[in-house]
């Protein structure tokens, strides 16, 4: 039931600060915001103040701002409007759409700068010079499907003990190929073991037991230089999800992987527990990547996303006229159906893993 809670909690986070961008953008720029909602509806309360309604609706995995003018099919009167979306100039409408996205990398970039402060779980390769990283540990930071340490129970995030370096765990497996060996590890405040064998011909990029390994430890820096660094760590993690996002997809399309690798927000809520048991920072550090994630998935030009409404923006600005909001409404409905069609698929593998 935390974990539920506490999930329910980070997703609000998430949500209230993408569509808060949205809202403030809008209202800034002089277009009137009709309703700023969490969840989608069926709706189960709200509160009205000034022009805008404020909704908490029954399905909790998302939020919307609905902006006057926007989706409104009587496009000739919006368009008259001076307080409508659809009057506004291509510029602030882009402005409108690319704000939750980057309201989401705003909060990563707060939330970062605020573990460093209080102190962060970081490489030690990434290390500013100066600065001085405590407790390092040797942590598995990912865990590949089907390899001896997943059969083995072996999970991200796990601490191993008894080494000190990278280079130790690499020698002891390298060295014992073919042969069973026990691995002590330490998950949240346990401190527990497992047995597997190293794969003598492991598959390319797999290692012998399926693990990629970090040195990590707690880098806590002042409050002046926190956020310079903070600020590069979002960038650093902006490009590496996007890259990632854009290999994912096209390994989709070719056929080479599947959703084995997404979590939906059932897996998200384990994963949540997870990280809250290892300590406040880790938690803070699990919330930026989140933010993260949902910027660059929202910046994706797929219909019913922003990126989707950006590009419709793209279209009608190399045309020279708007395109029929009519056929703009059906396809972005369309795409939010998929999208939830998707959602759905990825939370039926996620509670197929925990059976």
């Amino acid at each position: 039931m935390i974990a539920i809670i506490l999930f329910f909690i980070v997703l609000g986070i998430l949500i209230f600060s993408h569509e808060f961008g949205h809202f403030i953008v809008a209202k800034k720029s002089g277009i009137r915001v009709d309703e700023f909602a969490f969840g989608f509806p069926p709706r189960l309360f709200s509160v009205k103040k000034g022009e805008t309604t404020y909704s908490f609706n029954l399905i909790p995995f998302g939020g919307f701002v609905k902006i006057h003018g926007e989706d409104d099919s009587s496009l000739c009167t919006d368009v008259e409007d001076p307080r409508s979306f659809a009057s506004k100039p291509a510029f602030i409408k882009s402005g409108v759409l690319l704000a939750g996205v980057f309201f989401n990398l705003l909060l990563a970039w707060l939330l970062i700068s605020l573990g460093f402060i209080i102190g962060l779980p970081t490489s030690v390769s990434s290390v500013p010079a100066g600065a001085e990283i405590k407790d390092v540990k040797i942590v598995i930071i990912d865990v590949v499907q089907n390899s001896p340490a997943q059969l083995a129970g072996l999970k991200t995030g796990d601490e191993l003990v008894g080494f000190s370096k990278v280079e130790e765990v690499k020698k002891m497996i390298d060295g014992n190929k073919g042969k069973k060996i026990k691995i002590m590890y330490k998950r949240g405040k346990e401190i527990l073991s497992t047995e597997l064998m190293p794969r003598i011909s492991p598959p390319p990029g797999e290692g012998a037991i399926g693990i990629a390994m970090d040195e990590v430890g707690i880098l806590k820096l002042p409050w002046y230089w926190a956020p310079w660094e903070g600020l590069k760590m979002t960038y650093e993690l902006t490009i590496s999800i996007a890259l990632a996002v854009f290999y994912f997809f096209v390994n989709l399309i070719k056929g080479l992987t599947g959703l084995e690798g997404v979590m939906g927000p059932v897996g998200i809520v384990g994963a949540t527990n997870t990280v809250a048991h290892l300590g406040f920072s880790y938690l803070l550090s699990f919330v930026a990547l989140l933010s993260i994630n949902l910027a660059v998935i929202n910046i994706i030009p797929f219909p019913a996303l922003d990126g989707g409404r950006i590009l419709f923006l793209l279209i009608e600005k190399i045309k020279g006229s708007p395109i029929n909001t009519r056929v703009t409404n059906t396809i972005h409905n369309i795409g939010f159906a998929l999208l939830l069609i998707l959602m759905l698929a990825i939370t039926y593998r996620d509670i197929l893993r925990l059976i």
